[in-house]
């Protein structure tokens, strides 16, 4: 594996790939990979010929300075896991290799992008536009791999790919987690083993309000979720939000759409850690 660290050696090196007609997929990262990542960069090295996987922690995606200081940066441990997973390159760039100066440009794809994470998080997506765009023209994969736990941000990158024209596949693969249910995060690495064991908690409530909502109205289930997350003192909820798989907007009944899915954002421990996770209902 080729560790690259500008665009032009990265475009030197995919066009000499492309020049024998490889094919090329993409995993864009933030860093401090885990089994989570390790499974989308597996998906594409089966998938492709060649494998770039991204590790740039963006800066323009933060609204929180304090969420970026603390996000964890492993490179070095990162780089072993991406040999062992079979990845051809890994773009490690530098903030002022991606940004040599401010990305002043603005996406906006109402309501994709103004409701749940789009409400609580203000200039959020338009950061994750500007990066995976970038990367996206750098990279020109044929593939591009993303986890489902980041349910809102595939649905806002499919709208930007759409909107731009990039000619490539958006592949979203399955939520991967550990044994307690945990959705697997880069986060999970600040919690104590106590507060993990709270986490855990969060998709087992979502879990058994899948059962709960055979026999109740939809806004009931709302709450219940709510109340019983809160019920749990490691954890705060932030917003759990019901919505159409396919739009994102708020529905109010079951009948509403023949996609429901639940996404939630909830505050861990004593030094809040911001944990994301989704549930499907239909």
């Amino acid at each position: 594996m080729k560790v690259i660290n500008t665009i032009q050696a990265l475009r030197d090196e995919l066009a000499a790939a492309r020049a024998e007609g490889k094919t090329v997929g993409l995993v864009p990262t933030m860093g401090a990979l885990h089994e989570g990542h390790a499974s989308l960069v597996r998906r594409s090295v089966k998938e492709n010929d060649v494998t770039v996987v991204s590790i740039f922690l963006n800066p323009t995606q933060f609204n929180d300075k304090g969420d970026l200081e603390r996000y964890p940066r492993t490179l070095e441990a990162d780089c072993a896991l991406l040999e062992q997973c079979r990845a051809t390159i890994a773009f490690a760039p530098s903030v002022e290799e991606i940004y040599p100066e401010p990305d002043t440009r603005q996406f906006s794809y109402p309501p994709t992008d103004t409701v749940m994470e789009g409400a609580h998080r203000p200039g959020h997506f338009n950061g994750v536009c500007q990066v995976v765009s970038k990367l996206f023209s750098y990279v020109e994969p044929d593939r591009a791999y993303f986890g489902e736990k980041d349910f809102q941000q595939i649905a806002v990158i499919r709208r930007m790919v759409d909107d731009l024209g990039f000619k490539l596949q958006i592949v979203p693969c399955p939520v991967v987690r550990e044994r307690s249910g945990l959705a697997m995060s880069s986060r999970n690495t600040l919690l104590t083993p106590e507060e993990r064991r709270a986490a855990a908690r969060i998709y087992s409530i979502l879990e058994e309000s899948k059962d709960y909502a055979v026999d109740h109205e939809l806004e009931e289930v709302r709450e219940r979720a709510i109340r019983r997350i809160n019920e749990v003192s490691e954890l705060e909820v932030e917003y759990y939000s019901i919505v159409d798989g396919n739009t994102l907007e708020d529905v109010h009944s079951w009948d509403d759409s023949d996609s429901i899915v639940g996404c939630i954002t909830v505050y861990c421990g004593q030094k809040p850690i911001r944990l994301i996770d989704h549930i499907r209902y239909k």
